[in-house]
C-alpha cells in the first residue's frame, strides 16, 4: 500500500479542525433530517421521485466530483498534461447531453427504479441478472477508489495509517446514507458541491500565482515536457508520440464515444439522481444542468495537477516517493494558509464522500431491487425491502473498504477507474444502445453481447496489453483500445446472435425502443417547464457549443 512521502503531512491547526468538525456535524444533521422523509423503499432508493431539477442537477455533477475527479484528474494532469481536458469536453459533455435528450425519456417514462431494470423490460431476466451482478461488482470497486482517496487526505491530515483512515471514513458515510437514503446523499451532495468549489478555487488561484500565472506555467511545462504537453490535440496524429499514448482516433472513439457514453448513460450512480427528479422535464434537465459546471471543472482540478508538476518536478517518480495521486495534497501543504487549508481539506473529504455515497446508494438500490426483490425474496412487504436496503448499504461500505486496498496499488487512480469503465460500462452501453434503436435485437443477443463485450475488454487489457502481446504506450491508451474492443465485440455478437433467436413481441417494447411511445411520456409539462430557458434542447446544444469553444485556446 502507498504511504505518503515523508514531509507531506499537512500543517493543520485548531482553526482547520474546527471547520472540518463543523462540516461533519452538518452532514450528519442532514442525514437525520432526511430520515423523517423515508417511509417507503421508493423514498429510500429514489427520494420518492420528488426533487427539483436544480437539486438533482447539482447532485449529478457532485456525485461525479469524487476521487475520480479531484485526485484522479489532477493526477492525469500531472502525468498527461492538457490532454486531460478531453475527459470533459469530448469525454463527458456530448454523453451527458445524449443522456438528457435521448435516454432519459426512456428511463423515466418506463418508471424503472434502476438501469438494470430497464434491461429486464427490454430483453428479459438473463440480461437483467447479469447486468445487475456486473453493476454491483463495479459499484463496490469504484466506492473503494473514493475511500482510498479519502484515506490519502486523512493520512496527510492526521497521520493515521491508511487502513485506519479507510475504516473510519467508510463508517461515517455508512451512517448518513443508512439514515436518510438517497435524499440524504443528494442533499449532502449539493452542499458538498459548493464546499468543493470553496476548496479548489483558492488552491488554483494561489497555485497559478506561485508559478507565474498561466503563461509562466505553460512556459515551464513546455521547457520540461515539450510543446504538446500544453496542447489539447498537438501530437495526436496517427503514429505520433505523445504522453497520453493515444491518437485522435482512439481519443474520439475510445474516450469520446465508448468510455464516455458507456459511463454517463448507463452508470446508475449518475442516472439515479435524474430518476429521483419530480417529473420528466426535471429528469431530462438534470444532466443538462450538470453539464455547464462540468465544462469548467478542468480549471480547478486539471490545472492544479499541472501546477504540482512545476512545484515538484519529480512527482510520479520512485526517486521522489510521490505518486501522481499526491498532486492535490502536495499543493495544499505548500500553498495554503491555515483556515483556507481547513476549507480545502473539508472540500476534499466532501468530494470523496459524495463519490462514495453515490456508488453505495446505487449499489444498495440495484442489489435490493434487481437481485434480492427480483430473484431471491419475491413479493415481500415493502418494509422488508427498506430494511434490506439499509443492511445492503452496510455490506456495500464494508466491501468498499476491501476494494480500497486494490485502488492503492495504482500510482494514478484515474488509470484504474478507466480500466473498470472499459470492463463494465462500455459493454452495457453497447447492449443498451443497440436494443434502444433496433427492435429486432433479442433477449439472447442482449445477454451474450453483454458477456462477450466484458470478457473481450478483460482479455485485451490483461492478456494482450499487460501480457506484452501488443504494445500500447500507456495504461490510458490501453483503456481506450479496450473500450473500443468491448463495444465492437459486444455489437458483433448481438448482430450475429439476433437472426437465430426469437425477438420479443413488438407490443411489449412500447416506450423501450426509439420510435415507440410509452404512457409515462404522455404527462403534460408541469407549470413553468414550458419556459424557453428550461427547454432541454436549448440547454443541451448550448452545452455542446460551449464545450467546443473551450478547445480553441488549447488548439492554437
Amino acid at each position: 500500500m502507498h504511504y505518503l512521502a515523508e514531509g507531506l503531512r499537512l500543517p493543520t491547526n485548531a482553526l482547520d479542525y474546527s471547520i472540518l468538525i463543523l462540516y461533519f456535524v452538518v452532514v450528519l444533521g442532514v442525514g437525520f433530517a432526511a430520515r423523517a422523509s423515508v417511509k417507503t423503499s421508493l423514498d429510500f432508493f429514489l427520494s420518492g421521485r420528488s426533487l427539483p431539477a436544480w437539486v438533482t442537477g447539482l447532485a449529478f455533477v457532485a456525485a461525479n466530483l469524487g476521487a475520480l475527479e479531484i485526485l484522479g484528474m489532477a493526477a492525469n494532469g500531472a502525468q498527461y498534461g492538457v490532454y486531460t481536458v478531453h475527459w470533459y469536453w469530448v469525454g463527458a459533455i456530448p454523453a451527458m447531453v445524449f443522456l438528457g435528450l435521448v435516454m432519459m425519456p426512456f428511463y423515466y417514462g418506463s418508471k424503472v427504479r434502476s438501469v438494470p431494470e430497464f434491461l429486464l423490460h427490454r430483453y428479459g431476466p438473463s440480461s437483467h441478472l447479469l447486468s445487475s451482478i456486473i453493476f454491483s461488482i463495479a459499484s463496490v470497486l469504484i466506492a473503494g477508489v473514493n475511500l482510498y482517496a479519502m484515506a490519502i487526505v486523512v493520512e496527510a491530515l492526521l497521520g493515521w495509517p491508511q487502513w485506519v483512515a479507510i475504516v473510519v471514513a467508510g463508517l461515517f458515510v455508512l451512517v448518513y446514507i443508512t439514515l436518510g437514503g438517497l435524499s440524504s446523499a443528494i442533499y449532502n451532495e449539493v452542499l458538498q458541491f459548493f464546499v468543493i468549489l470553496a476548496a479548489l478555487i483558492p488552491l488554483t488561484v494561489v497555485g497559478l500565482k506561485r508559478v507565474g500565472g498561466w503563461s509562466g506555467l505553460s512556459d515551464s511545462l513546455t521547457e520540461s515536457h515539450g510543446a504538446n504537453f500544453t496542447s489539447a490535440w498537438g501530437g495526436t496524429g496517427i503514429g505520433s508520440d505523445n504522453p497520453l499514448g493515444a491518437n485522435w482516433l482512439t481519443i474520439v472513439l475510445g474516450l469520446g464515444f465508448c468510455l464516455s457514453f458507456g459511463y454517463w448513460t448507463t452508470n446508475f450512480a449518475e442516472v439515479q439522481r435524474a430518476l429521483s427528479a419530480k417529473n420528466l422535464s426535471a429528469a431530462q434537465r438534470t444532466p443538462l444542468i450538470a453539464a455547464f459546471p462540468k465544462i469548467f471543472i478542468p480549471l480547478i482540478v486539471v490545472v492544479p495537477g499541472l501546477i504540482a508538476l512545476v512545484v515538484e518536478p519529480g512527482i510520479g517518480t520512485e526517486k521522489s516517493g510521490l505518486q501522481y495521486n499526491d498532486a492535490i495534497p502536495l499543493l495544499m501543504r505548500d500553498l495554503l494558509p491555515n483556515g483556507v487549508l481547513g476549507v480545502a481539506v473539508t472540500g476534499l473529504l466532501a468530494a470523496f464522500m459524495a463519490g462514495m455515497a453515490a456508488n453505495v446508494s446505487s449499489f444498495n438500490t440495484v442489489f435490493t431491487n434487481d437481485i434480492w426483490r427480483a430473484y431471491v425474496k419475491k413479493g415481500r412487504p415493502d418494509a422488508h425491502y427498506l430494511l434490506t436496503g439499509r443492511v445492503v448499504t452496510a455490506i456495500g461500505v464494508l466491501c468498499g473498504m476491501g476494494t480500497a486496498f486494490i485502488a492503492s496499488s495504482f500510482s494514478n487512480i484515474m488509470n484504474y477507474l478507466q480500466t473498470l469503465f472499459s470492463f463494465f460500462n462500455v459493454p452495457l452501453f453497447c447492449v443498451f444502445i443497440i436494443g434502444m434503436f433496433w427492435k429486432r435485437a433479442t433477449a439472447a443477443a442482449g445477454f451474450w453481447g453483454l458477456l462477450a463485450g466484458t470478457v473481450a475488454a478483460m482479455i485485451n487489457y490483461f492478456w494482450l496489453y499487460k501480457g506484452g502481446v501488443i504494445s500500447i504506450p500507456s495504461d490510458q491508451g490501453a483503456n481506450f483500445v479496450s473500450a473500443i474492443v468491448a463495444f465492437v465485440v459486444g455489437g458483433v455478437v448481438m448482430v450475429g446472435v439476433t437472426p437465430f433467436t426469437k425477438p420479443k413481441p413488438v407490443e411489449s417494447l412500447a416506450g423501450l425502443v426509439y420510435g415507440t411511445t410509452s404512457p409515462g411520456l404522455a404527462e403534460p409539462p408541469a407549470a413553468g417547464d414550458e419556459a424557453w430557458y428550461r427547454k432541454p434542447a436549448l440547454l443541451g446544444w448550448g452545452a455542446i457549443v460551449l464545450a467546443a469553444l473551450c478547445y480553441v485556446p488549447f488548439s492554437l
